[in-house]
C-alpha cells in the first residue's frame, strides 16, 4: 500500500472545489483504488473527478462516519478494514475483519461499523471512536455479502449468497435469531425510513423481495431484470432503486404500490448506489463500464457519467 500516495491524493481532493460541494468516494475492486469526485449542485448538477488513489488490492465496501472525517474501506484480499482520515489523508488504522470481508454499514447512531465477513460467515463489529473490534456474531447462513442496520439500530440483516437467505441478527442478544428464505442469491438490502419494510435484491431470480419486518415474511416479489444485486431506498422512502447487473438498468419502484414505475439504462453491471444528501441525485457504480452514472431522481434520467477506476463496487456520498 502506498501510504504517501493515499495521503497526498485524498488531501489534494479536499482542497479542490467549492466548500459546499458534496464528495463521492468510489471503491474500485479491479485496481485497488479509491476515486474521489465532487458533486456540484445546481441546474444542471455536474460531477467532477478530483483524484484516484491507490489503497489496497481488492477494495470493496465503503462507509463514512457521520461527520465525514473518517473513510472506512474494506480490503477483501487483506481481510481488513482501512480507516482513513479524510482531512489529512493519513491511514489511521488497519483493522482485522474476519476472512474475505465485503459489505459494511454504519449504525444509525454512528457509533458502530458492521462488516460482512464472507468466508468467516460472521458479522464483525468495529467501534468508530476507538477503531477497535468490539465483537463478532456468527451467521446461520453462508457467504454474507451485505450487512445492513435497520433504521432504529435494533437489528442487523445480512444477505447470504450461498444459502439464499437473510440472517436477522438481534444486536442486544448478539446472535442471529432468524433466517428469511428466498429462492435465489440474496444481495443488496434497503429499508424504508420507518423501519417497517425491507427490500431485498434477489439476484438469482431477478426480483426484488418485499419483506414485512414485523412478521419477517415476504409480502410481494417484484420481477425486476437479470441479476438484480443492488438496492437503494430514497431518503423520503417513496422510491426503491434496484440495480440489475445483467441488464444494465435501474428499476424504479414506487413503495406505495410496489410496482415498477420507470426503468433507467445505465452502464454495464450496475451494483451498489448512494444518494446525494437531498435525494435529488442517485449515483450508481457500473462495475464493467468503470464508471458512475448520475441519475436525476425527479426525471429518472442519467445526467452525467463519471469515469473512475476498474470495476467500481459502490459509492458513498457526503
Amino acid at each position: 500500500m502506498n501510504k504517501l500516495h493515499l495521503a497526498a491524493g485524498i488531501a489534494a481532493s479536499l482542497a479542490c472545489g467549492a466548500a459546499q460541494a458534496e464528495r463521492a468516494y468510489v471503491p474500485n475492486e479491479g485496481d485497488g483504488t479509491i476515486s474521489v469526485f465532487e458533486l456540484v449542485m445546481g441546474q444542471p448538477a455536474t460531477a467532477k473527478l478530483l483524484t484516484k488513489t491507490s489503497l489496497g488490492k481488492k477494495i470493496q465496501g465503503v462507509a463514512l462516519d457521520h461527520a465525514g472525517k473518517t473513510l472506512f474501506v474494506v480490503d477483501a484480499d487483506a481481510s481488513v478494514v482501512l480507516a482513513v482520515d479524510t482531512a489529512t489523508g493519513e491511514l489511521k488504522k488497519t483493522i482485522p475483519a474476519g476472512k474475505a470481508p465485503e459489505g459494511i454499514d454504519l449504525s444509525p447512531d454512528g457509533k458502530t461499523l458492521a462488516v460482512c465477513s464472507e468466508e468467516s460467515n460472521q458479522a464483525v463489529f468495529i467501534d468508530v471512536a476507538s477503531l477497535a473490534e468490539t465483537g463478532k456474531v456468527a451467521m446461520q447462513g453462508r457467504n454474507p455479502e451485505h450487512c445492513v442496520y435497520d433504521p432504529k439500530g435494533r437489528w442487523l440483516f445480512a444477505g447470504n449468497e450461498e444459502t439464499h437467505d437473510v440472517d436477522v441478527i438481534d444486536l442486544k442478544a448478539k446472535k442471529s435469531v432468524a433466517l428469511i428464505k428466498v429462492d435465489g442469491a440474496a444481495r443488496g438490502i434497503g429499508f424504508t425510513p420507518d423501519g417497517k419494510t425491507l427490500y431485498l435484491a434477489n439476484e438469482g431470480a431477478g426480483k426484488v423481495e418485499v419483506v414485512d419486518i414485523a412478521t419477517r415474511k415476504i409480502t410481494k416479489s417484484i420481477t425486476s431484470a437479470l441479476r438484480t444485486a443492488g438496492i437503494a431506498v430514497s431518503p423520503d422512502g417513496k422510491r426503491v432503486y434496484a440495480a440489475n447487473g445483467g441488464a444494465g438498468t435501474i428499476s424504479v419502484i414506487d413503495t406505495g404500490s410496489n410496482e415498477i414505475v420507470a426503468t433507467v439504462t445505465v452502464g454495464q453491471r450496475p451494483w451498489n448506489m448512494d444518494f446525494s444528501q437531498d435525494g435529488g441525485l442517485l449515483l450508481v457504480a457500473n462495475g464493467r463500464s468503470d464508471s458512475i452514472s448520475v441519475i436525476d431522481t425527479a426525471s429518472n434520467q442519467v445526467i452525467d457519467t463519471v469515469a473512475v477506476g476498474k470495476k467500481p463496487w459502490g459509492v458513498v456520498v457526503h
